[in-house]
């Protein structure tokens, strides 16, 4: 814990420096409301496509994802390397890389920069808990992500976030540090730091309610996707069964990529990045009636 909160405040304190260099080499001072708010949508863009150019990389070390090639002989293994394969061709996308990762919890997603380079991956649990139906159902709806583009809209409304954070949090420091000092006593470079820190945290966490309203719509396009590249009662039933497998399982611990993934849990509705189980179900149901 200690080691990751020195990362996170030895991060902030490069990006505060880092764009006040930037603005003081460039003309712009910090009175500059445009110069500001120009420098925070290039630092906020530039880093969230840099997190969409690696996330295969990133993925595949973060899970040990091993990548499944059409020679394996193992035949399940085939089978959903065939899946992608017909799928995608169905889609008509490229196929993306499809890789298993060593995992108990039920789940699947998909990740890439493109459409033309992607890749979906399943955990060990999707593999042995679901039946074909399912499986090519579930291999339906992550075919729908990549289609749709959702990673890089994801990537787009993150920048924008990332960018109105660090611009609010600063514009907000300024006016506070103006309420509490006199033109006599200024604040030290640290007090402003944290000050910004501080608002950067509280209004990331506001960011995400519709950050993840939209991650919640994608989920349900991705199912409607996955009902007419397969069927909609095998998309019911592959969401039956990860809502049972997962029941019987200890909570997993969400992470980075919990977004990312087909089935995720959450008690708070406006943090939730997936819709619940029960909804998506609901929804899928209509369709067919």
């Amino acid at each position: 814990m200690g080691k990751r909160t020195f990362l996170f405040l030895a991060t902030n304190l490069l990006v505060v420096t880092t764009v006040s260099i930037v603005l003081s080499i460039i003309g712009l001072d910090g009175n500059s409301i445009a110069g500001l708010a120009g420098i925070c949508f290039i630092y906020g863009m530039i880093g969230a496509f840099i997190s969409l150019y690696i996330s295969k990389w990133t993925v595949k070390k973060f899970y040990k994802v091993k990548i499944i090639k059409e020679s394996n002989n193992n035949p399940k293994k085939l089978f959903l390397y065939n899946t992608v394969k017909d799928i995608s061709k169905k889609a008509g996308i490229q196929m993306p890389e499809v890789g298993i990762y060593d995992s108990p919890d039920p789940n699947a997603f998909a990740t890439g920069p493109s459409q033309n380079n992607s890749l979906v991956a399943f955990s060990s649990g999707i593999l042995d808990g679901l039946n074909e139906q399912e499986l090519e159902a579930v291999i339906g709806h992550e075919i729908s992500h990549i289609k749709n583009g959702d990673m890089v809209t994801m990537t787009l409304l993150t920048g924008i976030a990332n960018a109105f954070v660090m611009f609010l949090a600063r514009i907000v420091a300024t006016i506070i540090i103006e309420l509490i000092t006199d033109s006599e006593n200024g604040i030290g470079y640290f007090a402003y730091f944290l000050i910004v820190m501080t608002l950067q945290s509280i209004f990331m966490l506001l960011a995400y309610i519709p950050i993840n309203a939209f991650s919640r719509y994608r989920e349900y396009r991705a199912d409607f996707g996955a009902a007419n590249l397969t069927n909609p009662i095998s998309m019911i039933n592959a969401l039956k069964a990860l809502d049972s497998i997962s029941g019987s399982l200890e909570p997993v611990k969400s992470d980075e990529y919990s977004v990312a993934k087909i089935n995720s849990k959450s008690k708070m509705f406006l943090f939730a990045t997936h819709p619940s189980i029960t909804e998506r179900i609901s929804v899928l149901k209509n369709i067919i009636k």
